[in-house]
């Protein structure tokens, strides 16, 4: 059972009433939505691993399941990245409304499939979305919407996933917006060996330090 932070309480998020888990520490700097990828949930540890991480630094997260359990026993819908993103961007406006964390700027963290429903929404809100950050990410599923994103992109890939590596390259080729592809020497695609994951969290949390304050500042 995964142990939740004390400050982090259970929601539910947005007009289809998804489970989720809103972490919002003191003075937050901004605020970053979790879209976790096929198979995994607002349980992932990886993702709340991240998750503990960026509260120290600063950041509300929220992490919540993009679809329903009903819905997640589609596979269709599982990798739908339309109604991923449109589901990422409810919870975006529901999130909005809270009080306290209608003016923090908003970044999206993206794994697997959610890399590229977060790409897709970000391209669909430019004037929203301030940040992503994609770990071992699918961002080529987001398709000709790479071309529409205007947020800094941050491209975390493990050494040794080769395949990933080359879709990751693809993408970032078709994209016109500040991106970088960072590599994790050593990591597979699940960052499951010692200190890569700590590694990623380093890289992220830098990456939204770095450009949710100035989105703010904008």
């Amino acid at each position: 059972m995964v142990r939740i932070d004390p400050e982090v309480r259970e929601v539910l998020v947005g007009p289809h009433r998804l489970g989720g888990f809103l972490g919002v520490p003191e003075e937050a700097r901004g605020l970053v939505i979790f879209a976790h990828g096929s198979g995994s949930s607002r349980f992932s540890p990886r993702n709340d691993f991240v998750a503990r991480a960026l509260r120290r630094a600063g950041l509300a997260t929220l992490l919540f399941d993009l679809l329903t359990p009903e819905e997640g026993e589609d596979r269709r819908k599982v990798f739908d990245i339309p109604l991923l993103a449109g589901r990422l961007l409810e919870a975006a406006a529901w999130a909005r409304r809270l009080p306290g964390l209608g003016a923090l700027p908003l970044g999206l963290f993206g794994a697997s499939t959610g890399a590229a429903a977060a790409l897709m929404a970000a391209a669909e809100r430019p004037a929203e979305v301030a940040a992503v950050v994609s770990r071992g990410g699918r961002p080529d599923l987001a398709g000709a919407a790479l071309a529409r994103v205007e947020a800094p992109t941050l491209l975390i890939v493990g050494g040794f996933d080769g395949v990933v590596l080359e879709r990751n390259e693809l993408a970032r080729r078709q994209m016109h917006c500040t991106v970088e592809l960072r590599i994790v020497p050593g990591a597979g695609h699940l960052f499951e060996e010692p200190g890569t994951l700590e590694q990623v969290v380093a890289l992220a949390r830098d990456w939204f330090l770095r450009w949710l304050p100035a989105a703010a500042e904008g």
